[in-house]
């Protein structure tokens, strides 16, 4: 029996290159604009932290800053725990190429314990994923065609005209589906297109700078998804002299919220 490597899982491959380095490869399927897509990025740094034998627990807490665009080819990952308590554990890491440090990173891993617990979030109102025509991706964005994509309000702008909200709300999953985990997630947080593109009616040059995700759900949540949609939101707050932030939200189909992102991003008009 020939069982088929998902693509995901072949663009955020790793090898180990000794204790806390990794080497991978960037993948035509997942290029972006400028260099491969940044959820793709953060979720490399996460299975690299998955794999050193030191980890303990789940991802918590994740922030990724992209110095530089990563070139097409190979690239390594350094990861190391700063800190290790009884319950969490501080990670760095950084992205090398051999034109210097592409992107850096810290970590929160942990083990959950039973606790009170609550959401105050609600998951915003929306129809079935299957109720949504599914969304043709742009020809010159290569990573979305690994994404069904079925947006509820504030898809891509296909006429040049403003829009007063930067809201975008859709059922997503990959394609061909994958079960969803931390990996998987955590690429989901960066699914979004750039805010000011909805509220300027058109594509501008922008990228993220910083990204911020808190993980919400544990790996069995997170594996009682297993294939379906999640239904991402996301919206800005301010948009002044060349940067705008990003809040989001990832919703699992039973209202579990996965996971919440904050980013700053860049942007030239």
């Amino acid at each position: 029996m020939t069982t088929t490597t998902h693509a995901f899982d072949t663009a955020i491959g790793l090898a180990g290159n000794g204790l806390g380095r990794y080497s991978g490869q960037t993948t035509p399927a997942y290029a972006n604009m400028v260099g491969p897509f940044g959820g793709t990025t953060a979720a490399t740094i996460v299975h690299a932290i998955e794999c050193h034998p030191d980890r303990i627990g789940e991802p918590v807490a994740l922030t990724v800053n992209y110095l530089a665009p990563i070139h097409d080819g190979a690239f390594d990952v350094s990861v190391r725990a700063v800190r290790t308590n009884r319950t969490n554990q501080h990670w760095t890491a950084e992205v090398i190429q051999e034109h210097g440090v592409t992107t850096t990173a810290t970590a929160v891993f942990g083990r959950r314990r039973e606790a009170w617990s609550d959401t105050e979030a609600r998951m915003p109102a929306a129809p079935d994923p299957e109720a949504v025509p599914a969304t043709a991706r742009p020809d010159f964005v290569a990573w979305m065609a690994n994404y069904s994509m079925h947006y509820v309000e504030g898809g891509l702008p296909d006429v040049e005209q403003e829009s007063p909200s930067s809201t975008t709300t859709l059922w997503v999953r990959q394609s061909p589906a994958r079960v969803l985990d931390f990996p998987a997630l955590t690429a989901l947080t960066d699914v979004f297109y750039p805010r000011v593109f909805l509220r300027r009616g058109r594509p501008l040059p922008a990228g993220t700078i910083s990204l911020t995700t808190y993980f919400h759900a544990d790996g069995a949540e997170l594996s009682r998804q297993g294939t379906d949609f999640v239904l991402a939101t996301a919206g800005a707050q301010r948009f002044e002299r060349g940067y705008f932030d990003q809040s989001a939200q990832i919703w699992g189909r039973d209202a579990t919220l996965l996971a919440t992102t904050h980013q700053i991003v860049y942007y030239k008009d």
